[in-house]
């Protein structure tokens, strides 16, 4: 079995106990894949925290989840040192929920700044500094965020510098009408009757194992220029539209040039093609993008979202032969 086909197992997997969501699935499982973080939009109930649970089991790793309140402490989630007279060192290093291979960070904007920024570390350079020391993250590490889009009574708008170091900004939306009648059974069938089902776990090793495999998919010249050409359309509309110029604020940081050539590649290698294609750059802008192009005061009065302007970003940057 190659490592593709283990991944496609996770897939199947997954599906069986999260049904309606296979963006979901295909995105969590691609960031995973692209070592990289990922922060979820959707209206509570849609199986967020069910899926990272059905994939740290999968998986058989751990997993943290951190509930995003006002009066969270930064050491609540790095963790504190704890004063032991009885040792020689007096103080031990306690480590906290962040310490752990996948992490949830549920309604992380109901929490302070300060607080937020606990994690900047920690996804950004795989470490966390208490004291003067520096801890390292465990080698299979990623945070899945996720915020209500709707209830913003009590809440703290994640800052840009922290949306940036997300690779993707994913929206979820309800599952359809036959879904739906699937999770209802699901349920049912879960509470009236324990699993007895033996599944074989994959070792979190097969994902390094990917990564090393997605690390020599090919891009060519002309794809990378087409990257940076869609980067570049959101920073200088107006070379490419005047209806775009008026829509957007500021564009996408250079972290949004690295976000798609990584989550293309790894889109790439998870649809078994050895090179990027167009098809793949289109397939991730999107969540790439999401979180990185400000809109301007006329768009959002007139009701522009940020995926149409992604939308016209791609209606008007030609791709490089």
């Amino acid at each position: 079995m190659t490592v593709l086909d283990k991944i496609n197992s996770l897939k199947v997997q997954m599906s069986k106990s999260v049904i309606g969501q296979e963006l979901l699935i295909d995105r969590l499982l691609l960031v995973l894949l692209a070592d990289g973080n990922i922060l979820l939009e959707s209206l509570p109930g849609l199986a967020k925290t069910r899926t990272i649970k059905s994939l740290a089991n999968e998986l058989n790793c751990g997993l943290s989840r951190i509930q995003f309140t006002p009066d969270l402490l930064p050491s609540d989630i790095t963790g504190t040192e704890i004063y032991q007279p009885e040792s020689q060192e007096k103080f031990i290093f306690q480590k906290g929920p962040i310490f752990n291979s996948l992490i949830l960070a549920d309604e992380i904007n109901r929490a302070p700044a300060k607080v937020q920024s606990a994690l900047l570390e920690a996804m950004e350079e795989r470490q966390v500094s208490v004291a003067g020391t520096t801890y390292k993250m465990e080698p299979l590490f990623m945070v899945m965020a996720t915020q209500n889009p709707v209830e913003q009574e009590g809440t703290y708008p994640l800052p840009e510098a922290q949306m940036d170091r997300f690779l993707m900004h994913v929206t979820i939306e309800y599952p359809d009408d036959n879904s739906e009648l699937e999770i209802m059974r699901l349920n049912r069938s879960e509470q009236s009757a324990a699993k007895n089902d033996i599944v074989t776990k994959l070792e979190t090793s097969v994902v390094f194992e990917a990564r090393e495999e997605i690390s020599n998919i090919s891009i060519s010249e002309g794809m990378e220029r087409y990257i940076v050409d869609i980067i570049s359309a959101t920073r200088y509309p107006s070379k490419y539209s005047e209806e775009l110029a008026k829509y957007i604020d500021y564009g996408a940081s250079p972290r949004g040039t690295i976000s798609i050539d990584r989550a293309a590649r790894t889109h790439a290698w998870m649809s078994g093609n050895s090179y990027v294609s167009p098809d793949n750059i289109r397939a991730v802008v999107h969540d790439c993008l999401r979180h990185r192009v400000s809109l301007s005061y006329e768009a959002n009065s007139q009701g522009v979202s940020v995926d149409d302007v992604i939308n016209e970003v791609l209606n008007q940057v030609a791709v490089v032969a």
